[in-house]
């Protein structure tokens, strides 16, 4: 079983291919590029690198969202684009549940957050147990607060990762109880690597989805959206 798998739901582009519980190839970039700049170049060189036939792959995964509306959307797009081209199937991976995987292993909580402004993350509550991950809350969006009072009750140990820690570990820090950890570089972030793993597991379930059938998981709308549906609230409170 070979998978292709695209990640650029956040900060992080990511490529990789996995086969049979092996990781072939990863290719991720943190810097100040822009997806549509760096993810179909990162594609190309991975697939020469390893001289991949794309016929070959078995399934495209790809990061389904929360995330970067735009991120999202390019990394949809891709997704969609090559699964139509090849006739594949899309594995759709929850963003905050390949964080998540990057921990592998880790039986006390683990909490992604990526900042999604105003003072809220896109987050989910997990761990592992017998080797698999459990969704002890499925991903949201939620004021920060909210979210630390919610793992205070559950009073455990909790791994932080994602671009929300450079935001909130301040907050973290000074009011959750009883300790917080935060993860180190090389799995604090986005991989494509977890999706790929993950997108195995969902495999072996029969969780795939067409191209066209495919779409983002935004959780929230846009900005844009919200500004829209305001001015739209005020102008009917005028008329």
């Amino acid at each position: 079983m070979k998978v292709l798998a695209l990640d650029s739901s956040g900060l992080v582009a990511s490529v990789a291919v996995a086969e049979d519980g092996e990781l072939l190839a990863e290719y991720s970039v943190n810097y100040k590029k822009t997806h549509s700049q760096t993810l179909l170049p990162m594609l190309d060189a991975a697939v020469q690198m390893i001289d991949l036939d794309l016929q070959t792959i078995d399934a495209i995964a790809v990061a389904s969202g929360p995330g970067s509306f735009t991120g999202l959307r390019i990394g949809s797009a891709t997704a969609k684009g090559l699964g139509l081209a090849l006739g594949k199937p899309l594995v759709a991976v929850p963003t905050t549940q390949a964080l998540a995987y990057n921990l592998y292993g880790f039986t006390d909580i683990i909490c992604p957050i990526m900042d999604a402004r105003r003072n809220q993350a896109y987050t989910g509550i997990y761990t592992f147990m017998d080797g698999r991950l459990q969704i002890l809350e499925d991903q949201m969006a939620l004021d920060i607060h909210q979210l630390i009072e919610k793992l205070n009750e559950r009073n455990r140990l909790v791994m932080f990762c994602g671009d929300g820690v450079s935001v909130y570990r301040e907050a973290i820090e000074k009011n959750l109880h009883p300790t917080a950890y935060f993860a180190p570089a090389h799995v604090n972030r986005q991989r494509a690597g977890a999706v790929a793993a993950l997108a195995m597991e969902y495999l072996k379930e029969g969780r795939t989805q067409t191209a066209s059938e495919h779409k983002p998981e935004y959780l929230r709308v846009s900005q844009a959206e919200r500004e829209r549906q305001a001015r739209l609230a005020e102008r009917a409170e005028q008329s």
